[in-house]
């Protein structure tokens, strides 16, 4: 096992998803490799700072207070004690994943938003941001095969204004994602596909993307646009401005 095809295993091991024998190459790859040792720590502290030291901000009153009004807007005797705790959330993420509960919305605070923000950042960060170097997509495409339980599909394989890196392996909630890293000027763009089944897609407030709908979001300073087309999901993450993210994302979704 080459370093390589060691670092697609490293989150896949830390998270105890590796069969027996599979784990026992990669823990032999590593006992020989600093290197990897090395990417191993750093991927690990990051995963620490992004799931455990970002801070946490309690939702204002005002939208907690809306959440009941809309949710419970007549406050029938029988719901009487369950809308009071919705009136006791104190998490915006908490208040936000029960909106979407029942607006179908999307919003900062939700877990795929966050999902799609933390996978960013580790690539961004990561020593190794990108795990095949570009020759074009249809060189990155095919190096996804045997490292994700799915066929990557994109219209866009880069151009002058959105050029392509290249592509790494990541995850996005409890599944892998295939991760195509783009630049714009100075600013990198991840494309996150993964498996859409089971995960709390929007239904409202959708806009189109390419010829997809779904929705844009800003969450800690980065715009976030997700959709899902048949049995995949997409998320475009980056700091570039909302009109250059949209269009890579038109670009990847197709006409």
């Amino acid at each position: 096992m080459d370093c390589s095809e060691a670092r697609t295993y490293l989150l896949d091991r830390r998270r105890g998803r590796l069969d027996e024998a599979l784990r026992a190459q990669v823990d032999e790859h590593l006992a020989g490799c600093a290197d990897c040792r090395q990417e191993d720590a750093a991927d690990r502290e990051l995963s620490v700072a992004l799931e455990k030291r970002l801070p946490k901000r309690p939702a204002p009153a005002s939208f907690k207070r809306s959440l009941e009004e809309q949710v419970f807007p007549a406050r029938p005797r029988a719901w009487g004690r369950l809308a009071r705790s919705v009136a006791a959330v104190t998490s915006g993420a908490a208040a936000a994943v029960l909106a979407m509960l029942f607006w179908g919305g999307r919003s900062a605070g939700d877990p795929m938003v966050g999902e799609a923000v933390n996978d960013y950042l580790r690539i961004l960060y990561s020593e190794h941001p990108v795990e095949v170097d570009s020759g074009g997509v249809h060189q990155v495409k095919p190096w996804f095969e045997g490292r994700v339980d799915f066929a990557p599909v994109t219209a866009f394989g880069g151009d002058d204004d959105f050029p392509l890196q290249g592509g790494s392996v990541s995850y996005f909630l409890d599944r892998k994602a295939a991760a195509y890293v783009f630049r714009r000027r100075l600013h990198v763009i991840t494309v996150l596909m993964f498996r859409a089944d089971g995960l709390p897609w929007a239904t409202l407030g959708l806009r189109p993307i390419g010829h997809a709908r779904g929705t844009v979001t800003t969450a800690r300073g980065y715009h976030v646009a997700m959709w899902r087309d048949g049995d995949l999901g997409y998320a475009v993450v980056s700091d570039v401005n909302e009109a250059d993210l949209l269009a890579l994302a038109n670009r990847v979704a197709g006409p």
